[in-house]
């Protein structure tokens, strides 16, 4: 069995295999980066008009396809779920000041898009800065990050936890149950400790989204707005999660403690780069190089690609594929000796040393 240390447990996060980025503030990938930086206006409200633009008509597709057959509106459900993938990407961007230059059309942005995605934008934005400051540090897990214990800590756990943990990762409730409860009930809430302007977004978006939801109902139908929206949120919950997941969720992540844990070795090794169709690239605003975003996250999802493509540092990173990504899935636990994502059952059959 393993030695590993102890930690503290509870959620995180970790991801492919990279060069070695050991540079301090001179690093050379900070040259490269600077000039993707830039937001580029014309193609953030391109984005608006074919992201923003596609999901409201997709709901006035639905409004009018109800009349005629539920079989008609729910495959555009199913559609309008892909497309607030795209459409929270660019609340992720608002939130991390880069998909405008302009502070106050991000928080406008950010403002709207957060209620299309049932997210309140100042408490998210705090939360999600957290996570980037802590990717891949084994001390400071447990803010916008998903639940990772290390093989150490399982195995000293109570017979509760172990079975709460194994709950957690379960792809149904991973996929499934935990996207609806995180729109539903704990974007609803503030996180214990947070500012008062977090405090009050996460208020005045629940009061927002309250009057939306009663309008919605008014149009469509109670019964109707509510199946229709949760068709929305189940597709899109679940391939977010499952993005979101495949970015530090793989077996060459990266982990390390907190003294020797490096921003730099966090983005390129403990980030990945899920090499997806053109057509999964277009929904998911080019997430998947999540490695690019977590060296710069001032990088707007429309300059990810070009900044990847620019230089060879970032041609080392290996690529992850879906079907790579989809075996991923069974791994549960990290081993700090050595330095893996194992699973469950690497446990039963004493492979770890």
């Amino acid at each position: 069995m393993t030695n590993d240390a102890d930690a503290p447990s509870s959620p995180s996060a970790s991801a492919p295999t990279a060069p070695s980025a050991r540079g301090g503030p001179g690093a050379a990938w900070r040259d490269l980066v600077a000039t993707h930086q830039r937001p580029h206006r014309g193609r953030a409200i391109r984005q608006l008009f074919d992201t923003v633009g596609s999901y409201v008509a997709a709901w006035f597709l639905m409004y009018l396809a109800l009349p005629v057959s539920w079989w008609l509106a729910l495959p555009l459900a199913a559609l309008a779920g892909g497309l607030l993938v795209r459409v929270f990407i660019i609340f992720h961007d608002c939130g991390h000041g880069s998909f405008f230059r302009s502070n106050r059309a991000n928080a406008i942005w950010g403002a709207i898009t957060g209620l299309l995605t049932f997210t309140p934008y100042l408490h998210w934005r705090g939360e999600h800065a957290i996570h980037h400051g802590t990717a891949g540090d084994l001390d400071r897990r447990g803010i916008g990050d998903i639940w990772t214990m290390t093989v150490r800590e399982y195995l000293e756990a109570s017979r509760w936890r172990r079975f709460s943990y194994r709950l957690s990762r379960n792809p149904i409730v991973l996929f499934v149950v935990a996207p609806l409860v995180m729109f539903l009930w704990l974007h609803r809430i503030t996180r214990v400790g947070c500012p008062t302007r977090e405090r009050w977004s996460v208020y005045l978006t629940n009061l927002t989204l309250a009057g939306a939801v009663f309008g919605m109902c008014c149009l469509f139908g109670t019964v109707e707005f509510l199946v229709l929206q949760l068709v929305v949120l189940m597709v899109g919950g679940a391939a977010g999660v499952w993005l979101f997941y495949l970015q530090h969720q793989f077996e060459d992540a990266y982990w390390e403690r907190g003294a020797d844990w490096n921003y730099e070795r966090a983005a390129l090794q403990g980030s990945s780069f899920l090499r997806l169709p053109r057509v999964l690239q277009w929904f998911s605003g080019n997430i998947g190089f999540h490695h690019i975003h977590h060296l710069s996250p001032r990088i707007p999802n429309y300059n990810l690609e070009r900044c990847h493509a620019s230089d060879p540092l970032f041609h080392g990173v290996r690529p992850l594929t879906i079907r790579q990504g989809l075996r991923a899935l069974g791994l549960k636990l990290w081993c700090e000796s050595r330095k893996k994502l194992v699973g469950f059952r690497a446990l039963r059959q004493r492979q770890l040393g």
